[in-house]
This record gives structure tokens, C-alpha cells and sequence, in this order.
């Protein structure tokens, strides 16, 4: 897994693949239609019967397409979802632990911020306070039921309840600052920047929350790899990336300190859920490496390219002028860095030839082991009780 300092290295060459299936005792008496509810794995794939008694083996496990019974969180095989799902609840935090009375006076006051400060803040909000619903649904309507690991599937539940904390935290905002909700809430119908990144996200959304979608064919796996480096690699990868650096911005410069405290545990949490979906999709490659041909790399490389254009478009909304030391050109530079970053960690070539980071202070703030310089303080690390300990 790389987190985001760490040079890209090439993803493990796929394994000849081994076409057979495990072998499987048969099935004691039919399957219930209730039985197949709770565990998807006795009716994944073909038609074989599944004996629901069999112990599991960790190698016959298998991330999509897997026969073993999924309400059997051990033996591990994929050890690092485990380890994600752990360090997620450490990192626990709820929105009513940050005091917003800083912001809320900030805000009211006439002269605390510029009218340009005014619309970042609250086009950020229009995007996020439906971007992580979205999120949500998505893991839990759809994800979820075509992951046949259970230790997978136990961190999916950690970020479908991270998703919430995250809209909750957005709402919080909101209310605190006494915005005019409708306004805020409806932004990704009524803001085009925000409604194409949404229009962009949703039939990969519908794909996998459609109830007669199944995976075990070459096309349908398709579909599935291809929506989750969607939602890891380009949604929670790259989309939230414009909206975390402005309002961290507006925080380096001790303005919004509520909001912007917020947005660090929030990118905290992204950042997981991104390093967690790269390994998925890595490991999903692995297994399935007759999924990954030149036809379908081609066409995640046309989604990178697209998404890129999509949040430099909402860069510009929200900063038609310079702000903050920003301005909208420098996104450019920033959002092909974040791109070459994915594609890379998901065994692609960089999209974009020689492109640096131009905030080199967010590298300290994505890497979850050294928060640090942040609002020109010392932060003291944190693991338990999701709590920062400022100096």
C-alpha cells in the first residue's frame, strides 16, 4: 500500500490465473432463500451447490467471485483490511467535539471575510455535503454485496459509518454558521461544477446498486473494478482534493479553525478509504488478472483525464479570483500530480509528463503518521479517542 510520500512502485505481476474453482463438498440439502440473503458467497458465481458446514480455508478466499462463507470473518487472508478496519476505529472522532464559536464569529462579522472567502466556503459545502451521501449508498447498497471477503467487507461497514460522520460534520458546519441549508443542500442540483462532478459519479453508482446486478462474468467484473477505482481512485482520490486544500488553506491562515479542524480528521479518514480501495483494486487485479487488458486500462486512463478537467472546472467556480495565496491555475499543476499519484498506484503510467506539487504542506497533512506545521502549530499524535492535542 503507498501512502501519498511514497514513490509509486510497479504493481506485482499478475499470477497466471488459476481458472478452476475450488473444489466443494456438496451441499446438504437446498440452499434457503433466507441462507442466500445473509451470505451472498452460497450463491456467487455458477450454480454450484456449497456445503454451508465446510470450515473455511483462507486460500480459498477470494475479494470478488468468492465461494467461502462470508459470515466467517477468520481465518484472515487479506490481513490488510483488518489492519485499515483497526486503525479506522482509533481514529474515531464525532463533529460536536470541535468548538465552531471561532468560525461562527468570524462569520459574522461583516469584515471577517472576503466576499470571495465567502463563496469558497460555500461552494465547498455544496459539494461535500452530498458527496460523502453518496459515498455511503454506494458502499452499502452496492459495494458490499459483491465483496466475498468478510474482513473486506468489516472496513467497508467502518467507512459507510465514517461517510455518515463525515455528512454530519458538513451539516454541523452548516448549522453552525447559520447557512441557508436550502442553498447549501440543493448546490449539487442548481451548481453546475458541482452537478457534473455528481452526473459523472452516478451511473457507477447505479451499476452496482442495481438489484440485478451479479458479478462472474468478464463484463460485470469489469464493471465492478472499474467503479471501485472510480469512487477510491477519482471521487475520495481526487475530487475531494480541491475542497480539502481551500479550506485547509483558509485554517493555515487562522481563519475558519473550526471548519478547517474538521476537514483534517475528514482527510485523515478519505485518505484510508483511498488506501484501502487501492489495495482492493490491486488485489482484485491480482486475482483477476484477465480483467486488466490493454482495452480497459485504456479506458480508466479516459476517466482520469476527464475527472481532471471536471475539478479544475469546479476550481475555477469556487476561486474565480485569486484567494487564500491561491488561484484557480494552480489547481492544474496540482490535480495532474494527484492523477499521475493514482494511476501509478494502480499499475497505470503517469497520465502527465513532469508535474510537481505545488502544496507541498498537504503531503504533511495526508500522511496519517506526521500531522505537523498545521495552523503553524505542533500537532501531537493521536490514535485513540480521535482527539488533537494542540501546542
Amino acid at each position: 500500500m503507498l501512502s501519498w510520500d511514497e514513490e509509486a512502485k510497479p504493481t506485482q505481476a499478475p499470477r497466471t490465473p488459476n481458472m478452476a474453482q475450488p473444489q466443494l463438498q456438496p451441499a446438504f440439502g437446498n440452499v434457503q432463500q433466507s441462507n442466500a440473503a445473509l451470505n451472498p458467497a452460497l450463491v456467487a458465481g455458477s450454480g454450484d451447490a456449497v456445503d454451508t458446514t465446510r470450515r473455511v480455508n483462507a486460500a480459498d478466499k477470494r475479494i470478488i467471485n468468492g465461494h467461502t462463507d462470508v459470515n466467517q470473518l477468520v481465518p484472515f487472508k487479506y490481513k490488510w483490511a483488518w489492519d485499515k478496519y483497526l486503525a479506522g476505529c482509533a481514529n474515531h472522532w464525532m463533529p460536536q467535539e470541535i468548538n465552531m464559536q471561532r468560525d461562527i464569529e468570524l462569520w459574522k462579522n461583516p469584515n471577517g471575510l472576503t466576499e470571495d472567502e465567502r463563496r469558497l466556503v460555500k461552494r465547498n459545502l455544496g459539494f461535500f455535503v452530498t458527496a460523502d451521501s453518496l459515498a455511503a449508498n454506494n458502499i452499502v447498497l452496492g459495494t458490499y454485496r459483491h465483496i466475498t471477503a468478510p474482513e473486506c467487507r468489516q472496513y467497508l461497514l467502518r467507512q459507510a459509518f465514517e461517510e455518515a460522520i463525515h455528512t454530519h460534520a458538513y451539516q454541523y458546519i452548516v448549522e453552525s454558521l447559520g447557512l441557508d441549508e436550502a442553498e447549501i443542500f440543493n448546490a449539487y442540483h442548481e451548481v453546475a461544477s458541482i452537478r457534473d462532478k455528481d452526473e459523472f459519479l452516478i451511473p457507477f453508482i447505479d451499476t452496482l446498486t442495481d438489484p440485478e446486478f451479479k458479478t462472474g462474468t468478464m463484463e460485470n467484473d469489469q464493471k465492478l473494478l472499474r467503479s471501485l477505482i472510480v469512487f477510491a481512485c477519482i471521487m475520495e482520490g481526487l475530487f475531494f482534493y480541491v475542497g480539502f486544500t481551500q479550506i485547509l488553506a483558509l485554517g493555515r491562515q487562522n481563519k475558519m479553525m473550526g471548519a478547517a479542524e474538521q476537514y483534517q480528521y475528514i482527510l485523515r479518514d478519505e485518505s484510508m478509504h483511498c488506501n484501502f480501495g487501492i489495495d482492493l483494486i490491486n488485489t482484485v487485479k491480482m486475482e483477476n488478472p484477465h480483467l486488466w487488458t490493454p482495452e480497459f486500462r485504456d479506458e480508466i486512463k479516459s476517466l482520469f483525464l476527464r475527472a481532471v478537467e471536471l475539478e479544475y472546472r469546479y476550481a475555477e467556480d469556487t476561486m474565480p479570483r485569486g484567494v487564500l495565496g491561491l488561484n484557480a491555475p494552480m489547481f492544474k499543476g496540482y490535480l495532474r500530480f494527484i492523477a499521475n499519484r493514482r494511476a501509478q498506484q494502480i499499475g497505470l503510467d503517469p497520465l502527465f509528463a513532469q508535474e510537481e506539487n505545488p502544496f507541498p504542506w498537504m503531503s504533511e497533512m495526508i500522511d496519517l503518521k506526521k500531522e505537523r506545521n498545521f495552523f503553524e502549530t505542533r500537532v501531537i499524535e493521536y490514535q485513540t479517542g480521535g482527539a488533537l492535542s494542540w501546542e
